[in-house]
């Protein structure tokens, strides 16, 4: 994203537990794109008491946060927003703290209050889930942040003292973790949540799970089943491998518990009382599962104040079909000729209809991979179909299941050669899945090669067909020799296969014709 329009803005989240940098380049209301991201374990809750938080742990913030403005300013940084959350806001010498920072750094904290860390974490999940109604959680390493959805808006949040960190210092002594500790981190954990009385269950609630601990547990589960993708966009979190996780933790002394595959080795010592909050939730809400949201506070206020700042909402309402075109615009897609394939691709979808068989949801699919089929060739265009799969299986796609995630990123990969196959992916696919990807992937590759000159010679096509033969006419204004040259080398040969049937592609009315 080179546009001079674009910008860097930095994000900095001192948290209890962890002090993160996130780094986006970005055009307001048109495009973002994560640059560079630095976390860094301040334990700035660690030993702190009624005199407020320790000169060890200040120590520890100051260095970090220095750290933290020297990077920005070397990679030339244009917006910087730092927050710090609940160690600060609840510690006795937080306003003595925040000035210091100021002082000696130049970095304005902004405190967040626990309902403002709710929204802000809230906003970013609504960035990248389709919530309407439900729950959004967030567990950090002071507090833990519960919000309701309303029609895809913020309704309410509260904060609790129930993060990791805090609920291990003040009562986990022992390794393992003894019988009697475990049950009073379970009491404190009822008890504060018995002060929140609208978290309701019901059938329609849809619960949101983001930060650290949510997302390690998520990793650890993701291990558990060779997950296929690299993103968590979309992954789903269920009520037993969060049981399971907490029965693991519970047996394990931390040298082994630091070596669980997908847990931070420096998350482990306080991963079990995080894990304990997230199941006593889920259990309050009826809910068997959750949604991992990759994004959380840090990317709420990137939206809040940056990203979406000029909108009456922070929040984008259709999160799919912006993600799609986000992903396209950070990798500087030709949208002309990305759009026309669309154009092509969706018309031959809608005309075969009688022959595949699929609805709404399979072309939204195709017309996703249509917009990102050539995402590759912002690194070579050499095996760029490879490139573009890779792009979007790294970035993943807001909005969309790992499964849909996975078939467009197979339809990049295949728009121009090579027999589709899912095996990479088996595991998060669907019966039918592999005939499903053979068939979009034809059209895909079809309405590539129809638009081979990327200038909408072939402005459009119709589709006929009989037991034997497909016919495939365009429309054009003069003959468009390069792309039937091409679609009939390229694209014909898996049409046929995916259709069972002959295929012949004509451009009769064009008023030019060369041989």
């Amino acid at each position: 994203m080179r546009d001079s329009r674009s910008r860097r803005v930095a994000v900095i989240d001192l948290g209890s537990n962890t002090a993160r940098l996130v780094v986006m380049r970005a055009i307001q209301g048109h495009s973002y794109r994560l640059e560079d991201e630095i976390r860094e374990v301040v334990r700035l809750r660690a030993g702190m008491t009624g005199a407020g938080l320790s000169e060890e742990a200040i120590a520890r913030a100051l260095f970090t946060l220095r750290l933290f403005k020297q990077f920005c300013e070397s990679i030339g940084v244009d917006t910087i927003l730092p927050t710090a959350t609940s160690a600060v806001r609840e510690a006795a010498n937080g306003p003595h703290f925040v000035k210091r920072v100021r002082r000696d750094i130049g970095l304005k904290l902004q405190v967040l209050s626990g309902e403002r860390e709710a929204y802000y974490g809230t906003i970013g999940a609504l960035n990248e889930v389709p919530l309407e109604q439900g729950y959004v959680v967030d567990i950090g390493g002071g507090s833990a942040q519960i919000s309701q959805v309303r029609k895809r808006r913020f309704r309410q949040g509260g904060s609790l003292p129930l993060g990791a960190l805090a609920l291990t210092e003040q009562f986990i002594h022992h390794d393992p973790v003894k019988r009697g500790e475990f049950e009073a981190v379970r009491e404190e954990i009822e008890r504060r949540l018995d002060t929140l009385a609208w978290p309701q269950p019901g059938r329609k609630q849809q619960l949101v799970g983001l930060g650290g601990t949510i997302r390690n547990l998520a990793r650890i589960e993701a291990n558990r089943r060779n997950y296929p993708l690299y993103t968590l966009h979309g992954f789903t979190l269920s009520r037993d491998s969060v049981a399971a996780s907490i029965e693991a933790f519970r047996e394990l002394p931390l040298a082994r518990r630091a070596n669980v595959p997908g847990l931070n080795s420096d998350r482990a010592d306080i991963i079990l009382p995080g894990a304990m909050v997230i199941l006593a939730i889920m259990d309050r809400l009826g809910t068997k599962d959750l949604t991992i949201s990759v994004n959380g506070l840090r990317e709420g206020i990137f939206f809040a104040q940056f990203f979406w700042r000029n909108q009456p909402t922070p929040i984008i309402d259709d999160v799919r079909r912006f993600g799609v075109l986000n992903l396209a615009r950070a990798y500087a897609f030709h949208q002309q000729h990305a759009v026309h394939v669309r154009h092509l691709a969706s018309r031959l979808f809608e005309q075969l209809a009688p022959l595949h068989g699929y609805g709404l949801a399979e072309l939204e699919l195709l017309q996703a991979a249509s917009l990102l089929h050539d995402l590759g060739t912002a690194i070579n265009y050499e095996d760029h179909h490879k490139h573009s799969q890779m792009l979007i299986v790294n970035n993943g796609l807001p909005g969309y299941t790992p499964r849909e995630t996975a078939l467009i990123s197979l339809l990049a990969r295949y728009h121009r050669k090579g027999n589709p196959a899912v095996d990479a992916f088996a595991s998060i696919l669907d019966d039918g899945d592999d005939v499903r990807l053979i068939r979009l992937a034809a059209l895909l590759r079809l309405a590539e090669f129809l638009e081979r000159g990327r200038d909408g010679a072939v402005r459009d096509v119709t589709v006929s067909w009989d037991n034997c033969t497909l016919l495939v006419t365009l429309a054009a204004d003069t003959y468009p020799a390069v792309e039937l040259w091409d679609a009939e080398r390229n694209a014909a040969p898996l049409v046929e296969r995916a259709f069972d049937r002959t295929v012949r592609i004509e451009c009769p009315d064009a008023p030019v014709r060369w041989e």
